[in-house]
């Protein structure tokens, strides 16, 4: 590995950043945690002779209650998000991610914005953030979009964002009463690992136990994180069991599209999104349940 010769630049404020991008693209970079452009850098996967950090810009940090739901600033590392007492008290299903996330070292590195504008297909956010009705705000010089995660990905490290945008927080909404939400993944070691399979789920029961709504999103096994619209409708009107999760599972199977590396067969992949979505529908099962 090498690191290129680059030039690094500090802006304070959103506008600074916007104005050195403009400057130099397509030749720069905006830099947050680093976990994942860094070795793209080092690794000659990317080149490019600018980067601009946005870690002086305060206003991107924080988990912060909003009128409707969080809004987790795009700077927020990992670990301060699984730490937020508000993600502890309503979001759980976070914790799933957060605490499965690569290693401590990583995780008081990378950022919440990161892991999901590096639109990296294995991430861990993406889809339990998708899974729960999530969006993203995007900042430019000529204003702010709210975009819904579902509609952000475009392809393995493609996404709608303009040159001159920055995505600046993450906004979920509150869950709805009798709501559960879970997140399930394969690795292949304890540490440093990234998923070779991840389900998330989400289900809204209704007062008389069967499910009213539900959202069913994979991860790694496809080019974005795919939302499964097809296993989210076995569940609707359903009494939640073992036998209607399986049909869910089979219809998540079906929809994935694996492919085969160094970490697993497409096969094996598949297989696995059939038993990652029956544990993640049984865990959001039992939190919705327990929920208000």
């Amino acid at each position: 590995m090498y690191v290129p010769d680059i030039e690094l630049h500090e802006p304070a404020i959103l506008e600074e950043a916007a104005a050195v991008m403009a400057r130099h693209v397509p030749d720069a970079r905006l830099l947050a945690g680093g976990t994942d452009l860094l070795v793209d850098l080092k690794t000659d996967r990317a080149r490019f002779g600018h980067l601009v950090s946005l870690n002086r810009i305060d206003a991107l940090r924080d988990v912060t209650r909003a009128d409707d739901g969080l809004r987790i600033g795009a700077l927020t590392t990992v670990a301060q998000l699984g730490c937020s007492p508000m993600v502890r008290d309503d979001f759980a299903s976070l914790l799933d991610a957060t605490g499965k996330m690569a290693a401590p070292q990583i995780r008081n590195r990378a950022t919440v914005g990161g892991n999901i504008a590096s639109a990296v297909p294995c991430a861990d956010l993406p889809p339990i953030l998708t899974a729960l009705n999530s969006s993203v705000v995007l900042w430019s010089p000529d204003g702010e979009r709210e975009v819904a995660l579902e509609a952000f990905f475009v392809g393995p490290r493609q996404t709608i964002m303009r040159d001159d945008e920055v995505l600046t927080a993450v906004l979920v909404p509150s869950p709805a009463p009798r709501a559960g939400a879970a997140y399930a993944r394969f690795q292949l070691r304890e540490g440093n690992a990234v998923a070779v399979a991840s389900v998330a789920a989400s289900l809204v029961l209704g007062a008389d136990g069967t499910v009213r709504a539900a959202r069913i999103v994979l991860g790694a096994v496809a080019p974005v994180p795919k939302r499964v619209e097809s296993a989210g409708a076995v569940l609707i009107g359903k009494a939640p069991r073992e036998d209607v999760f399986r049909r869910a599972a089979d219809a998540a199977m079906a929809a994935a599209e694996p492919i085969s590396d160094i970490r697993g067969s497409a096969e094996f992949r598949r297989e696995l999104v059939g038993v990652m979505t029956r544990r993640a529908l049984a865990t959001a099962w039992q939190r919705a349940q327990e929920a208000k």
